[in-house]
């Protein structure tokens, strides 16, 4: 399947040396699909100072994997990210993910940076083109959004301000994404938009993500999942099924690319995979 369109996979910073083995197991099991790149998350309240660093290094020495660590507004001062993108600009990162981020409970401030776009800038400013910067977009609104035109405005200002691509949200609906790339497109967005695609591994915990984040779950997946009850097997199945169905529709539509946010698991990615 990655002969066809390219891939890439999202991880988060281990925090424990279980977790770490966890991470090591799964890059070395999606490793052979050969992504494009990995991406690792931003950690919240400042650990990403040592966490996200320390993945970064650990995934490409140990891998050989081209990685993208995110970079984000929350929680960090223009010195402090700054001291961050030198470090990678030494060990030689050529990717990264620009956020707004999201403050977490119990922070009482964000940032120097209020929006991506003033991030982006401030990368482009500060670094030029030493860095492929990536953005987050919406297709089915970002939460915090007024409506659909006021959050394309705010795509359109990560653009301007010097973004090369970017990377949606999940979703299950594949027509919200062809909608969202179309109304980018009227709007003078040329970038390449990779859809952003997230395998089901535990339903409960998706809704849960899925309420915080604005990413609709269509009602009769919900319903056919509440009727498996506890046969895990016709769980995961009719999950491949699911986003092995969405991802063919996105391939088949014209996406440039597909970027699987794995939450440091293999299987059920592996299992899209094989599908695909």
């Amino acid at each position: 399947m990655s002969k066809n369109i390219p891939i890439s996979f999202e991880f988060y910073p281990p925090k424990t040396d279980e977790q770490r083995a966890q991470l090591h197991k799964t890059a070395a099991r999606l490793k052979p699909h050969a992504p494009d790149y990995v991406s690792v998350t931003f950690g919240a309240g400042g650990s990403t100072l040592s966490y996200t660093p320390e993945t970064v290094r650990g995934l490409r020495d140990a891998h050989a994997l081209e990685v993208a660590p995110h970079i984000s507004c929350v929680g960090g001062t223009r010195a402090e990210i700054h001291a961050l993108l030198d470090i990678y600009a030494q060990i030689g990162v050529r990717r990264i993910v620009a956020l707004r981020g999201d403050l977490p409970s119990g922070m009482a401030r964000a940032g120097e940076f209020r929006y991506a776009a003033e991030l982006v800038r401030y990368v482009r400013e500060s670094f030029g083109d030493r860095f492929h910067i990536e953005v987050a977009c919406y297709p089915e609104i970002h939460p915090q959004s007024d409506d659909a035109l006021a959050d394309l405005r705010h795509f359109q200002a990560k653009i301007e301000a010097g973004a090369d691509g970017a990377i949606t949200q999940y979703f299950y609906n594949a027509d919200a994404y062809f909608r969202f790339v179309e109304d980018a497109r009227r709007a003078g967005v040329t970038i390449p938009i990779t859809a952003g695609v997230m395998p089901i591994a535990n339903f409960t915990q998706l809704r849960r993500f899925s309420e915080s984040c604005g990413a609709e779950i269509p009602r009769w997946v919900g319903k056919r999942m509440q009727a498996f009850g506890d046969n895990a097997g016709a769980v995961r199945a009719f999950a491949t099924d699911l986003v092995a169905g969405l991802c063919r529709r996105l391939i088949e539509g014209g996406a440039p690319a597909l970027h699987f946010y794995t939450l440091n698991l293999s299987k059920p990615t592996l299992a899209v995979l094989e599908r695909l």
